[in-house]
């Protein structure tokens, strides 16, 4: 049986590539990968010659049942996507469920992150954190997505094209409020950039160019948690003392 190998490649830098990266890379049989263009220039670079499959969103649900097919003799595949770990906001889902389903080993071989690279620069709380990835491309419904995210009160983090950055740092701070943030772009490249600080100063200094990751502060309105009415509340409530709640019940059962 053949092993699936999911390798993170780097975000910008391409020194970021681990040695088990590389090394997965050299042994794979056929490496599987969002763009053959993007990739084969990671390929070049460290001097790897193997043959491509485009494995993409549009074309993921066909081309998994072909790929799992041949993981399921003896061929190693590795399994890339443009920038950092496969199935992270980036196709290989469909693939490695179908490799769980029908026991084809799968190997992960983790590396460059965006989220938790701007997450871990970003000052704001990592303890615990959701990540939401992309917002809806229409208004109303990542304005839908954001009302649903509003009241959650652990740091969020986020992903979004340039092309909408600043409609999606607009349409947060409607919903969300000035929170604090810190955004991130262009991660590990040359121009790489992190703005902190309160959501309307933040995109007064936004250049729309690059990837972004968007780091937020959670809500800070915790919804007060209900607890159980102790007995002392309940007579307390009703007016009554202990005896003569016992002796209401207890005539209204015999009489019963």
């Amino acid at each position: 049986m053949g092993t699936l190998f999911l390798v993170a490649t780097p975000i910008g830098n391409l020194r970021d590539i681990s040695q088990r990266a590389l090394d997965a890379l050299h042994q794979a049989d056929l490496i599987a990968c969002e763009d053959t263009r993007q990739t084969i220039k990671l390929l070049n670079h460290f001097g790897i010659q193997k043959p491509l499959a485009s494995y993409h969103e549009f074309n993921e649900q066909k081309k998994a049942e072909e790929l799992a097919e041949r993981l399921s003799g003896d061929t190693k595949i590795a399994l890339v996507s443009d920038a950092g770990m496969p199935a992270i906001s980036d196709p290989g889902y469909r693939l490695v469920r179908l490799c769980r389903q029908r026991e084809i080993p799968v190997v992960a071989i983790p590396g460059p992150n965006a989220a938790l690279t701007a997450l871990a620069a970003s000052g704001l709380p990592s303890d615990e954190f959701i990540f939401v990835g992309f917002l809806p491309a229409k208004k109303n419904a990542r304005r839908q997505k954001l009302m649903d995210l509003a009241d959650i009160t652990c740091t969020l983090v986020l992903y979004e094209a340039p092309h909408r950055i600043e409609a999606s740092l607009e349409d947060i701070q409607d919903v969300f409020g000035d929170r604090e943030t810190c955004v991130a772009r262009e991660l590990t490249k040359i121009h790489e950039e992190y703005l902190f600080g309160k959501l309307s100063d933040v995109r007064r200094q936004i250049k729309p160019i690059g990837e972004f990751v968007i780091v937020l502060a959670g809500s800070e309105q915790r919804q007060e948690r209900k607890t159980p009415l102790s007995r002392n509340d309940v007579l307390k409530k009703l007016g009554m003392t202990r005896n003569e709640l016992y002796d209401l019940f207890f005539k209204k059962s015999s009489s019963d």
